[in-house]
C-alpha cells in the first residue's frame, strides 16, 4: 500500500505482506511488519495506533474493517527479491504456479538467487526455480536438537 510503507519506514519497520478478507462476516487489514531485530507486541500496538489514525484520516477503505498488525512468525513469507537474498543458506518451502519437472511443491535449502531464479538443493538434487512462477513461498524453522 502506497500509504502505508512510507510511514512505516519512518518508523523503522518494513512491510512484509499484507492481507485484506473477509473473517467471521468482517473485513480484515491484516499487515505483517519486520525489522532486523524482530516485532514485538509494543510494536504492534504503537503501528496500529499510528496506521489506524492515518488511515482513518485519509478514509483508505471506505467500509468499516479492523486492522492488524503482526509480525511475519517464523515460517515468515517470501515475495520480493530481498526477502530471498536474507534467506540464502536457510531452508525454504516453495510452490509453483506449474510444474517444473513434474513437481509443484519444493523444500530444500535456498543455495542462491540470480537474476530472478531461485537455485535450491533439494533431497540432494539441485533445481533451478524461476521467481515470477512462484505462487507461494515461506521460511521453515528449522528448531535446534
Amino acid at each position: 500500500m502506497d500509504l502505508t510503507e512510507p510511514i512505516l519506514a519512518d518508523m523503522g519497520f518494513e512491510l512484509v505482506d499484507l492481507e485484506y478478507l473477509m473473517e467471521r462476516g468482517r473485513w480484515i487489514l491484516r499487515l505483517y511488519i519486520d525489522t532486523e531485530k524482530g516485532v514485538t507486541l509494543d510494536d504492534c500496538a504503537r503501528v496500529s495506533r499510528e496506521l489506524g489514525d492515518v488511515m482513518d484520516v485519509h478514509d483508505v477503505i471506505e467500509h468499516r474493517y479492523v486492522l492488524e498488525i503482526s509480525s511475519p512468525g517464523l515460517d515468515r513469507p517470501l515475495r520480493r527479491e530481498k526477502d530471498f537474498i536474507r534467506v540464502i543458506g536457510k531452508r525454504i518451502k516453495v510452490r509453483m504456479v506449474a510444474p517444473i519437472q513434474g513437481r509443484r511443491n519444493f523444500t530444500g535449502y535456498l543455495v542462491d538467487f540470480q537474476e530472478g531464479n531461485l537455485f535450491m538443493e533439494t533431497n540432494g538434487e539441485k533445481v533451478s526455480l524461476p521467481r515470477s512462477d512462484v505462487e507461494k513461498a515461506n521460511l521453515v524453522y528449522e528448531f535446534e536438537a
